[in-house]
């Protein structure tokens, strides 16, 4: 089996920052749960960690039989592996490659590829207690099958990409993919249309916004006459500039989207291209704001093949991602990591029973751990190739807090996540001392203190202080 035309990239993340973190030696690989298409089957995107402590993501089918293999679903795991799970009829959706973002209010928002009134994809509302809602559905004059995930801007409205659609421009038919906004409520607005040359087709993967407010994406194809795909920013007002076309050697095909690094820098993959002395496997690259690329690293497909997927920074300052084949067993995908400036190691290979094409990528959980889901493999018989499985590995970091949203002014509600909150005794927003309620072991309700500005949030209790994973921004 090899990969399919289409990927999602994870979450896309501001600004980390390294923390210090207790090492320990051993490194721990564990299977959570194996999908069965009847609760789940065929994921491609990366997980997110809700503000109840579990992991939440989405299926590209299992669930309700209207569809073949079924429409979809969202889903909720528990660390120790309970799976609930909640399923699209073709009439809300199907197919969601893409993964989910939280709001601050606790609802999810995604999106699916089909399905809805066009079945061209809907954007839509998720709460565990209401389940499902379609806030839009896609067209063709507008874009359609978005397989890239929705951004939470500091705006307080999302904003994501739609691979095809838009107007036809005579290089992509019907049209290149568009770039849009949304309102929580459903108000969409087209923001850019993609026009193969020069800046771009086809875009794949979720954005990230800078910290001027600026978004940075990719597309996985045209730019160019060789056609290998570009990066590119857009400011929320439409502004739209390309700041890399790949050349093949430095890679090509950015089906991932981009993280900023605590060094200021951008990271990401791409599927195909490099250097490699056995073919061209892909890449990892750091990127300049200002678009000047550096590969890190060329694949060899004994270490990992078509990397598709976003790199997480873990609070240990490395970067951790995944190949969706290749490694040590028949092709089945990898999970490595990489240091900043290069250095590269492989963590996992994948043998088909824990596991198999690994097209999303990876979560820091907020007990130190990493979570993953693999596209197929596991123990069922149920799809081809088996359903899929979700895994968490363990390197040896600590716990650590994260709060949602990542920025906001004085006064502003805060979420602060964690492992094991209870207890808490203070809450410091770099330094300034804010008032605090806890919710439960994994959540924390604060607002931004007067004074405060712009750095770690950290949360002390009984055991040790946690520090935040991200930067927190004051904004005015």
């Amino acid at each position: 089996m090899r990969k399919l035309n289409c990927c999602v990239g994870a979450c896309a993340l501001l600004l980390f920052i390294t923390t210090m973190a207790a090492t320990l030696p051993a490194q721990t690989f564990k299977s959570i749960d194996s999908f069965d298409n009847t609760d789940a089957a065929l994921p491609w995107a990366t997980l997110i960690q809700g503000n109840d402590g579990n992991f939440y993501g989405t299926t590209q089918n299992g669930g309700n039989t209207a569809c073949t293999l079924g429409c979809g679903t969202v889903f909720r795991i528990t660390p120790s592996g309970k799976l609930t799970s909640f399923r699209f009829d073709g009439t809300n959706g199907s197919q969601p490659y893409a993964g989910l973002v939280q709001a601050a209010n606790g609802d999810f928002y995604g999106v699916t590829t089909s399905g809805g009134v066009n079945d061209l994809g809907t954007v839509f509302k998720f709460t565990p207690t209401g389940g499902l809602t379609t806030l839009y559905s896609f067209a063709a004059a507008t874009g359609y099958a978005p397989l890239g995930g929705l951004t939470l801007a500091s705006d307080g409205d999302f904003y994501g990409t739609a691979s095809s659609g838009g107007p036809n421009t005579g290089q992509c038919s019907p049209g290149c993919g568009t770039i849009f906004k949304i309102t929580s409520k459903g108000k969409y607005t087209t923001i850019h249309n993609f026009n193969g040359i020069p800046d771009g087709g086809a875009p794949l993967a979720t954005m990230v916004q800078a910290p001027d407010g600026t978004f940075y994406g990719t597309a996985s194809a045209l730019g160019n006459a060789d056609s290998y795909g570009t990066v590119f920013t857009i400011t929320p007002k439409g502004k739209y500039t390309v700041v890399h076309q790949f050349n093949n050697t430095d890679g090509a095909y950015p089906f991932g989207g981009l993280i900023f690094g605590t060094d200021g820098n951008l990271y990401g993959q791409t599927d195909l291209g490099g250097a490699s002395s056995y073919g061209a496997f892909g890449t990892v690259y750091k990127m300049t704001p200002k678009g000047k690329v550096t590969t890190l690293h060329s694949f060899e497909q004994t270490d990992g093949d078509n990397p598709i997927s976003n790199l997480v920074q873990g609070t240990d300052g490395n970067l951790y991602g995944t190949a969706a084949y290749g490694g040590k067993y028949p092709n089945y995908g990898t999970v490595f990591k990489i240091t900043t400036s290069g250095k590269f190691k492989t963590l996992h290979n994948f043998d088909s029973k824990d596991g198999s094409y690994l097209y999303a990528g990876l979560v820091q959980g907020t007990n130190g751990e990493f979570y993953g889901a693999t596209y197929a493999g596991g123990s069922s018989t149920a799809c081809p190739y088996g359903c899929g499985t979700v895994f968490s590995l363990s390197v040896g970091l600590g716990p650590f807090v994260e709060t949602l949203p990542n920025s906001g002014k004085v006064g502003a509600a805060v979420r602060i996540l964690g492992t094991d909150l209870t207890g808490a005794t203070s809450v410091t927003f770099n330094g300034t001392a804010a008032e605090f309620k806890v919710i439960s072991k994994s959540e924390i309700e604060t607002t931004v203190p007067s004074g405060a500005t712009t750095g770690t949030v950290d949360v002390k209790t009984a055991k040790n202080t946690l520090n935040s994973n991200l930067v927190f921004r004051v904004t005015k």
